[in-house]
C-alpha cells in the first residue's frame, strides 16, 4: 500500500485526495510527506504488531495519515470508530492483540493495555494534521520498512448484526487487487467523489483506498444529515455519490431534489445492502443524470462485488460478478446448484482472499470463496437474485419468509419512509412475520396489511407492527434486528 501512495504522490503531488467537510483537506504530497514522519515516530519497528486506530468521522485527515503510518512501519491497521461503546472497543483491541492504540483528539475509554499514543505532539504543520508522540524510550527510525505484499495490512471487525464482531484480516496485495492503472483510474468522469461513510466499515475503506487510486478528490461529511448531504453534492458539484440504502431513502424522504442542484451526479453506488426497487427507482427520477448501481460484497468478500446497473426489467437484482470476481450460489458444502434454485451465495476475489483472524473459524471461507451468509438463487444470464439473509429467514408454520421481499413491498407504501422485517415467537406458527416502519403519518397495522395483500401472500403478511422514529442501525448504515425483537416483546 505505501509504494501506491509515493508513487502516485511523486508523479501528481498537489492533487487532493482526501477533503473533510468543515474540517480540511489533504493532497498526495502531504499524506506521503506526514505518514511517513508519523511511521518513524511510531514504536517500533512493528514487524506485523496490531495498531489499533480510534478516530472520529471529523478526524478522516488524521486517521489516513496514521493507517498509512502503521504501514509504513510496518505493522498491521486496526480501524475502529470512536462510536464503538467501550466494551465493544475494549474487545476489539483485546482480539486483535494490539501493542497500540493511535487516537485523535478525544481519548477514548480504552483498557489499561495497551499503551494510547494521542496524535498530538510531533509532526509540525496545522492542527488538522495528525501528530505522533513517542513514548518513552521508543528510538526514531531514519526509514521506513521494506513490506512483503502477502503480510498483513488491516484488520476490519464485522457488524456483528448478528454475533460477535469478527476480526478479518487483509494482506497487502488484497488491498492492492485489482490494479489500477495510471491512466485508466476509477470515476474519471468526476473531479470530487462523496460519501459519508463512517471509519471502522468496509465502506469506509473502500473510500480511502478510493482517495489513494481514483481520478476524483474523495469529499466527506462526517455527519449524514440529507440536507447536509445534498448541500455538499452541490457545493462540490460531485460527479459520483455513494450511499448505503438507509441513506438513500432519507434522502428520498427528505426530497432534497426540490432545493438542491443534482444534476452533476453521473454515478450514484449503493452500498452496505441491498437497495430495495422503490428506493432504487426514486433514486434514478431525483439524480436525472445518474447511473444507480447496488455494489454488494462484504468485509470477508472484498474486492470480491456483483455490480448493477438499476434495470427497472430486473429490479430485484444484485447484478453479476465484476472486476474478475466469481460467483456461484451452492449447497452448503460448495456444490454448485442448478440456474433458478435457491442455495448459498458464494463470492470469490480474482486474487489474494482475506481470512477471519483469531478466531479458529474458516466456516466461511473455502478454497478461495466466501460464503456470503445470503440465500439467493441466479437466473439463465447469471443476474443474482437475493431470497435473504440465512440468518433472517422467518420460518412460520409450513412457509419461509424472506424478508427482503416484505421489506420490498413495504417500502411502495406512500407513508413508509424505511421498513425492516423479522420473525418474532409465535405459540402455533413457531414464528410470525412482523415489521418495524418509519412512518411519515399514522399508520396502523390493518392498513398496512390490506396494502400489502394485493401484493403479497397470506403467510407473508405482517402480524405485528412497531412505528418507530428511526430504526436502530449499527455504524454501517444496516439493521440491528435483535434490537427490533427486544422491541417488540416489550
Amino acid at each position: 500500500m505505501p509504494d501506491l501512495l509515493t508513487s502516485r504522490a511523486a508523479t501528481d503531488p498537489d492533487h487532493t485526495a482526501l477533503i473533510v467537510a468543515g474540517q480540511g483537506s489533504l493532497t498526495l504530497a502531504e499524506w506521503d510527506e506526514r505518514s511517513t514522519a508519523a511511521a518513524r515516530a511510531l514504536p517500533g519497528p512493528l514487524k506485523g504488531d496490531r495498531v489499533a486506530l480510534v478516530f472520529g468521522a471529523r478526524e478522516w485527515l488524521d486517521y489516513a495519515v496514521s493507517w498509512m503510518a502503521v504501514l509504513k512501519a510496518g505493522g498491521v491497521a486496526v480501524p475502529l470508530s470512536d462510536r464503538l461503546a467501550p466494551p465493544e472497543l475494549a474487545y476489539m483491541i483485546e482480539d486483535c492483540g494490539a501493542t497500540t492504540v493511535v487516537h485523535g483528539g478525544a481519548e477514548p475509554a480504552l483498557p489499561p493495555e495497551p499503551a494510547a499514543v494521542p496524535l498530538a505532539e510531533l509532526l509540525p504543520g496545522p492542527a488538522a494534521v495528525p501528530r505522533t508522540e513517542l513514548l518513552p524510550g521508543t528510538a526514531v527510525r531514519e526509514e521506513t520498512v521494506a513490506l512483503d505484499p502477502l503480510s498483513l495490512a488491516q484488520i476490519l471487525y464485522t457488524s456483528g448484526t448478528t454475533g460477535r464482531p469478527k476480526g478479518v484480516a487483509a494482506t497487502h496485495a488484497n488491498l492492492t487487487s485489482p490494479p489500477v492503472h495510471p491512466k485508466r483510474r476509477p470515476f474519471a468522469h468526476s473531479r470530487h467523489l462523496v460519501h459519508a461513510f463512517p471509519i471502522g466499515t468496509n465502506a469506509g475503506q473502500v473510500m480511502l483506498l478510493h482517495a489513494l487510486t481514483a481520478a476524483p478528490a474523495v469529499v466527506t461529511l462526517p455527519l449524514f444529515t440529507p440536507a447536509r448531504f445534498a448541500a455538499l453534492i452541490e457545493e462540490y458539484a460531485a460527479g459520483t455519490v455513494f450511499v448505503v440504502p438507509a441513506m438513500a431513502a432519507e434522502l428520498l424522504n427528505a426530497r432534497v431534489q426540490d432545493r438542491h442542484d443534482l444534476s452533476s451526479v453521473l454515478l450514484l453506488g449503493s452500498a452496505a445492502a441491498a437497495l430495495p426497487p422503490p428506493v432504487a427507482a426514486g433514486l434514478t427520477a431525483a439524480f436525472p443524470n445518474a447511473t444507480v448501481a447496488n455494489y454488494y460484497t462484504s468485509t470477508e468478500a472484498a474486492p470480491a462485488q456483483t455490480i448493477m446497473v438499476y434495470d427497472p426489467d430486473r429490479p430485484g437484482s444484485l447484478g453479476r460478478a465484476a472486476g474478475g470476481s466469481r460467483l456461484r450460489i451452492a449447497n452448503a458444502d460448495g456444490t454448485p446448484v442448478a440456474p433458478g434454485e435457491t442455495g448459498e451465495v458464494w463470492l470469490r476475489a480474482a486474487a489474494h482472499p482475506r481470512a477471519y483472524y483469531n478466531t479458529g473459524e474458516d466456516g466461511a471461507f473455502q478454497g478461495g470463496w466466501v460464503r456470503m451468509g445470503d440465500l439467493g438463487r441466479l437466473d439463465d444470464e447469471g443476474y443474482l437474485y437475493l431470497v435473504d439473509r440465512e440468518s433472517d429467514v422467518i420460518k412460520s408454520g409450513a412457509f419461509k419468509v424472506s424478508t427482503i421481499q416484505v421489506e420490498s413491498a413495504l417500502h411502495e407504501h406512500p407513508a413508509v419512509a424505511d421498513a425492516s422485517v423479522f420473525g418474532v415467537p409465535h405459540p402455533v406458527m413457531g414464528t410470525a412475520v412482523a415489521a418495524a416502519v418509519v412512518a411519515t403519518g399514522p399508520l396502523a397495522l390493518s392498513d398496512v396489511r390490506a396494502f400489502l395483500s394485493t401484493r403479497l401472500a397470506g403467510h407473508e403478511l405482517p402480524t405485528v407492527l412497531l412505528t418507530l422514529d428511526s430504526l436502530p442501525r449499527n455504524a454501517a448504515g444496516k439493521v440491528i434486528k435483535r434490537e427490533l425483537r427486544r422491541m417488540a416483546e416489550e
